[in-house]
């Protein structure tokens, strides 16, 4: 019998990068929604039709990323726990709250929450692990994305969640880590555990990180790229300090606060790539090229 096409398989077989593929959001509302999430998560989740369509509505007004998450093994609780998220470079925040009527959440400021102000819930301090298994979406991520969220709910359940469609489906299994806005790709069970260890102790693990979503593609990739070659993992050792894209091409300059580096990247699209497991036409994909590395 023939195996049905997995784009996570196709992606790795032509040997695609995943450096700068992360999706480009600084806002999310993160909204418990037990039980399957259908094809689309916003529209087909179980809260009632008018909260879901009043809450998907002000999240795009305001530019904010609408999540559904929900307790590995699909555990019910009669409240609805949120998550509100602000992934900027530096400072991100993490707050959440519980309700108890989905109707409040059309109450929720997703304004303020947009501009990078809080919407008024709890701070929140330690970081979420959101492991991608939305199968209806894509098959890879429910192949992939489980086993990863059984294996982190065994060493971290409090803050461990899985999560609708985040984007990179080819890239599964995929871990977002709040509030920092870490998107991370190709993991297996094992390097899953070793990326939480890793961040909890305050540093990145460069070999799976897809980008840093408040930054636009070729800046997540230059930023990797500049990781890399200086080794500086550390989840605060650089911030950017300015970037400039003229076509294809893209210079950064990124700080450790002491010195500073010159980074310039090209990037190049292909076309003819099946992106997604039920695509149903061919897609274009990015790849980022480090063009040059200088320090200041």
């Amino acid at each position: 019998m023939t195996r049905r096409f997995r784009c996570s398989e196709a992606s790795e077989g032509r040997t695609e990068s995943l450096v700068g593929s992360a999706s480009t959001v600084t806002s999310f509302l993160l909204v418990e929604a037990p039980g399957s999430w259908g094809l689309d998560a916003i529209r087909d989740n179980r809260l009632p039709t008018e909260v879901k369509t009043g809450l998907a509505r002000a999240a795009n007004r305001a530019g904010v990323r609408l999540l559904f998450i929900r307790r590995h093994g699909r555990r019910r609780s009669q409240a609805i726990t949120v998550f509100a998220a602000h992934a900027a470079p530096t400072h991100p925040w993490l707050e959440t709250g519980s309700l108890d009527d989905p109707a409040e959440l059309l109450g929720l400021d997703l304004a303020s929450l947009g501009a990078g102000r809080s919407p008024g819930l709890t701070p929140h301090d330690a970081p979420l692990f959101l492991v991608c298994t939305h199968g209806k979406h894509d098959v890879c991520c429910a192949e992939r994305g489980r086993p990863l969220a059984n294996a982190l709910h065994q060493v971290l359940p409090s803050d461990t969640w899985e999560v609708s469609h985040i984007g990179g489906d080819r890239f599964a299994g995929n871990v977002l880590v709040l509030p920092d806005g870490l998107y991370y790709g190709r993991l297996s069970p094992e390097a899953a555990v070793d990326l939480a260890h890793r961040h909890t102790a305050g540093h990145l693990d460069l070999a799976h990180l897809r980008g840093r979503s408040a930054y636009p593609f070729a800046v997540q990739a230059a930023e990797i790229f500049v990781r890399g070659e200086l080794g500086r993992t550390e989840l605060a050792a650089l911030t950017l300090a300015r970037s400039e894209r003229r076509g294809d091409a893209t210079a950064a300059v990124f700080t450790d606060g002491t010195r500073s580096w010159d980074v310039r990247v090209e990037t190049e699209r292909s076309g003819g790539v099946r992106l997604t497991c039920q695509a149903d036409a061919d897609g274009q994909a990015l790849a980022h090229r480090l063009v040059s590395l200088t320090p200041r």
